[in-house]
């Protein structure tokens, strides 16, 4: 009787998939969303275009998934034991990670495409939906340490991630980290008062 092939976890196929993310990302900032397609990131990553269709099937999938694991990577969660670290800790990576050419220009499409086309509003939608229930287990832990009264976690990280990313993205203007401490303590402040 003949053994059933074993799938590998890893190896090749999560080599490839990584190869096909970075690939996209950098193919966003050289050529941007208008232009960027599926054959264009297969040639990049060095794969056949027929991986990328049936594996994600449009470039907004893709795209979702490049920023969802950039995120991963990029952004762990924190659990230093205090509310207050784990955000401070959390905003630095975010936007260390938010200053990188690759996320930019994905923010950037979210903001301008997404209130006119429904593909980029969807992947907008689920990455934030998701991303701020990941990031909100911050608020959860200090909430049941007592740190905190119950509060809405997703509310918590969107008032410590909109300040620098408006700086960001929008005036220009410098983002320090005695900004982002500062953005922290101020969210904190109103939080215990």
């Amino acid at each position: 009787m003949a053994e059933s092939p074993v799938r590998r976890t890893g190896g090749r196929s999560a080599q490839v998939r990584a190869t096909v993310l970075n690939a996209g990302l950098a193919e966003l900032v050289d050529v941007g969303f208008h232009a960027l397609s599926l054959e264009g990131i297969a040639k990049r990553a060095g794969v056949n275009k027929t991986t990328l269709y049936r594996r994600w099937g449009t470039r907004e999938a893709l795209m979702l998934d490049a920023v969802r694991e950039r995120a991963f990577t990029k952004v762990p969660i924190p659990d230093t034991g205090t509310l207050r670290d784990d955000l401070v800790e959390l905003v630095r990576a975010a936007i260390a990670n938010l200053q990188t050419p690759e996320v930019q220009a994905m923010v950037r499409v979210g903001i301008s495409l997404a209130p006119h086309e429904s593909s980029v509003a969807t992947m907008v939608s689920s990455f934030w939906t998701e991303r701020l229930a990941v990031d909100g287990v911050i608020v959860e832990r200090a909430i049941d340490r007592g740190e905190i009264a119950p509060v809405d976690p997703g509310s918590v990280i969107e008032a410590v991630l909109g300040p620098p990313y408006f700086r960001l993205l929008i005036t220009g203007r410098p983002v320090t980290d005695d900004f982002l401490v500062a953005t922290v303590d101020l969210v904190l402040s109103g939080l215990r008062s």
